[in-house]
C-alpha cells in the first residue's frame, strides 16, 4: 500500500514520496506535504530554471534562489518561468 499525503500544491490526497528528497527540516516538510506528482513536476521545472539561468549550484546564492522558487512552486505563488516556455496543452 502506498503512502499518501494531502499535497499542498494540489490541495488533495495523492501518493507521497517514499523518502525525504532533501536532508534536514526542508526535506521532512516536503516529505510530509508534497505529493510524488508535484515533486516530479518540480524536478522538471528546476532543471529548466538551472539551464535557462545558467545557475552554478556550487554558488550559495543560486541554491538559495532555487530554494525560494521551490517554495513558491509548492505554495502556488508566482514562480520563475523559463523564458519563452509554453507548457504542453492537455
Amino acid at each position: 500500500m502506498s503512502r499518501t499525503v494531502i499535497c499542498k500544491k494540489y490541495q488533495k490526497e495523492l501518493p507521497g514520496l517514499t523518502t525525504p528528497p532533501l536532508p534536514g527540516a526542508a526535506g521532512q516538510e516536503i516529505f510530509e506535504t508534497v505529493s510524488q506528482q508535484a515533486w516530479l513536476e518540480w524536478m522538471q521545472h528546476q532543471t529548466m530554471i538551472i539551464n535557462e539561468k545558467q545557475l552554478n549550484m556550487m554558488d550559495m546564492g543560486a541554491r538559495t534562489y532555487l530554494s525560494e522558487q521551490r517554495n513558491k512552486f509548492f505554495n502556488n505563488e508566482d514562480f520563475e518561468q523559463a523564458e519563452g516556455y509554453v507548457p504542453p496543452s492537455e
